[in-house]
């Protein structure tokens, strides 16, 4: 696992496991693997170890400066560190990529990051409330993004 500074090169969308299995309808992993790679078309890394199941969609850096799902999905940038597993990280346990990136740069668009989020939502009925599974106001994961200078480590 490396630790990798948000903001400088891409922003990470941190998804609600339980707002993006609504989106695609399954909670399995093979099906929600293919199918984020089909929607995103991009990186997305999973962790499921202190807040339960987390997607980290990564998009453009720039991006994060008017992303405005940050209620429900915040993009994490500036002062946050990602921690991103070995490229060949495909599965359980622990933090893996769902999505790897395909080539140097590739990132996921920020369009189709909030059409999903919006697909999760509109199956959860509240377009304006929080998914299931996360409070309002709810802080940063620990386990994957940590602020710079922090005494976590990320697992």
């Amino acid at each position: 696992m490396a630790l990798l500074p948000l903001g400088r090169q891409f922003a990470a969308v941190r998804i609600p496991g339980s707002l993006v299995h609504a989106a695609l309808g399954s909670a399995d992993a093979d099906v929600v693997a293919e199918l984020l790679s089909l929607r995103l078309r991009g990186p997305v890394i999973h962790d499921h170890r202190s807040t339960g199941p987390t997607y980290y969609a990564l998009i453009q850096w720039h991006a994060g400066l008017i992303w405005d799902r940050g209620e429900t999905a915040p993009c994490l940038q500036g002062d946050t560190y990602l921690g991103v597993p070995h490229i060949d990280r495909r599965e359980p346990p622990g933090t893996y990529w769902v999505a790897p990136p395909r080539y140097e740069g590739d990132l996921c668009r920020p369009q189709a990051v909030r059409d999903l989020i919006d697909a999760g939502r509109q199956q959860f009925g509240q377009e304006n409330e929080t998914p299931p599974g996360r409070t309002k106001g709810e802080s940063r994961s620990r386990s994957l993004a940590c602020p710079a200078g922090s005494e976590g480590v990320a697992r």
